[in-house]
């Protein structure tokens, strides 16, 4: 198995904004936590950001202008008080040419445990989970004690780094409860057990795609019926399980295609597919251009 390059805050921004002017305001352990005006960040991104991963968990908010960004199989643009949340491990991809100011917040899962803050944490805020939605649209209200909390945290850490952790783990997880309650109110009005059995699914095929990649698979880990699990996933995310199947495969193989120099057919393999023909067309069906297509345009950005 190839590893895919897992970044860490440093290496990604030494990478994709290699900055002496951005070193000096973001901390030596921005591994750990950091927060900036996403203006003083962005400005130093001179090209494409490919298919990557990243070992933090990254919130994005907006006071002017607008936003773009892969993150899974679907595109989103947010703008003015308004979230986007890639979740460490999920796949990303975004552009150079931007125009916005707000805040981005990045922290590794380890810095919320602490004195008082709980080991699975994380675990209560669906939108930090693969399967969560990346995208959140505060109320009026909610949007300034956002906005208040971001200011905050950017104060402290811009004077003392992680100095007053205690201080920055407080104003970070109430970041994450007002976060969290904009987007418990934006829920789809399906059965707790629906959605539940949903997440669940996602979160398997997430860990499984390469091995299993028949829905009969995942229905018999949930000791389900295929045509229930079929049901019940299409009614609450509106795709069915072999999209989601598919598209897992799809995220792997672009990530795959940007960071290595594994041929096509090694790709596939990779990806648990052992018919490379198959792989490229699933790949053009889903992407709408083939594998060294992609790889080319990966090349010349």
């Amino acid at each position: 198995m190839s590893e895919i390059k897992l970044y860490d805050a440093p290496e990604f921004t030494a990478k994709f904004m290699p900055s002496e002017e951005l070193n000096a305001i973001l901390k030596a352990d921005r591994s750990k936590f950091f927060v900036v005006r996403v203006e003083e960040m962005y400005r130093h991104v001179h090209r494409p950001v490919p298919p990557s991963r990243s070992t933090i968990y990254s919130c994005l908010y907006l006071t002017e202008g607008a936003a773009s960004m892969k993150i899974g199989s679907e595109l989103y643009t947010i703008h003015s008080q308004e979230l986007l949340i890639v979740p460490a491990g999920q796949v990303f991809s975004f552009q150079e040419n931007d125009v916005n100011k707000g805040y981005l917040c990045g922290f590794h899962g380890d810095f919320l445990v602490g004195k008082w803050l709980k080991n699975n944490l994380l675990k209560e805020f669906d939108f930090l989970q693969i399967w969560g939605n990346p995208l959140i649209k505060p109320d009026e209200q909610s949007a300034q004690f956002i906005e208040s909390l971001y200011g905050r945290l950017l104060i402290d850490y811009s004077q003392n780094g992680l100095q007053n952790t205690g201080i920055l783990q407080a104003y970070l997880f109430a970041l994450l409860c007002e976060v969290n309650r904009v987007y418990q109110s934006v829920l789809p009005p399906d059965p707790i057990a629906a959605v539940t059995l949903t997440n669940r699914f996602r979160e398997l095929v997430f860990s499984f795609f390469r091995t299993k990649q028949r829905v009969s698979e995942y229905a018999a880990l949930l000791n389900i019926t295929s045509n229930h699990l079929n049901k019940t996933v299409r009614t609450v995310s509106g795709k069915s399980p072999t999209k989601w199947i598919d598209e897992a495969i799809l995220l792997e193989a672009k990530v795959l295609l940007s960071q290595t120099g594994l041929s096509i057919n090694e790709v596939a393999t990779q990806v648990g597919l052992d018919d490379p023909s198959y792989f490229a067309r699933l790949f053009k069906k889903l992407e709408g251009q083939t594998p060294t297509e992609f790889r080319r345009m990966i090349e010349k950005s």
